[in-house]
């Protein structure tokens, strides 16, 4: 949360960057091809323009920017775990084998997250708002989101994978994660310190940045050789979600 003027210059390119590539993709036709990129674009945009427009109305110390920046952070992090959930099925769609081990392991990871957070959470009822469990749940699943995309990364390489676009869309993805990952371990290591929060804002939005140019390469320059189920990628995002 930073109202600096980097801050408020990252942001502003961050939300461009963000509608351009979704106008990019409708331009093309390219929204059932590339169905988890627009999902999780359009969480982004919606994300920044949220808290964009209540950081203007409140102020950045107001509780409502502070509930709204949270609640915001938790729909991203839902988003960026759908979209890795999709990517593992694009990257599994000739290794139907693994892939059932695959959609049993993500449902169950992501309970194993919730369940570690409601424990943390009951543990300390007496000094904790429900607010902080949304905040440390969304810690855990941004830090398994970096540990579930680098395995996929992994994936690809060990089934050598011919899909370029979906390595470089991974990429990105991991590029997205390791900010929110280093920032939360520094704020948790210097507590109370403005430096070290202002300082993880800035990271996180342009670790943001480059993730939107990554992908944004990948989706312009790079052939898509997703292989596709029923024809149409949409389906396949739905079949993902609906094991979860």
């Amino acid at each position: 949360m930073d109202n600096s003027i980097a801050g408020l210059v990252l942001q502003c390119a961050g939300i461009i960057s963000e509608a351009a590539l979704i106008v990019y993709l409708a331009r093309r036709g390219l929204w059932k091809r590339q169905g988890a990129v627009a999902f999780y674009l359009g969480c982004l945009l919606l994300t920044e323009l949220a808290r964009a427009g209540v950081l203007y109305a409140n102020g950045l110390n107001s509780p409502q920017y502070f509930y709204v920046y949270w609640s915001t952070d938790f729909l991203l992090v839902i988003s960026a775990f759908l979209a890795v959930c999709f990517f593992f099925r694009r990257a599994c769609l000739r290794e139907e084998r693994m892939w059932r081990y695959v959609r049993l392991l993500l449902p169950l990871t992501l309970i194993l997250v919730v369940a570690i957070s409601s424990i943390l959470f009951l543990h300390n009822y007496h000094k904790l708002f429900f607010s902080y469990f949304v905040v440390e749940f969304n810690q855990n699943l941004y830090f398994t989101c970096l540990v579930l995309n680098t395995l996929l990364y992994l994936l690809l390489q060990y089934i050598e994978s011919t899909d370029d676009q979906l390595g470089l869309l991974v990429c990105g993805l991991g590029i997205q994660f390791a900010g929110p990952a280093a920032t939360f371990a520094l704020v948790h290591l210097t507590p109370g310190e403005a430096f070290a929060r202002s300082l993880s804002s800035t990271v996180m939005r342009l670790c943001t940045l480059g993730a939107l140019f990554v992908w944004a390469y990948a989706v312009m320059h790079v052939q898509d050789k997703a292989i596709r189920v029923a024809g149409h990628d949409v389906p396949v995002l739905a079949e993902v979600a609906g094991h979860i």
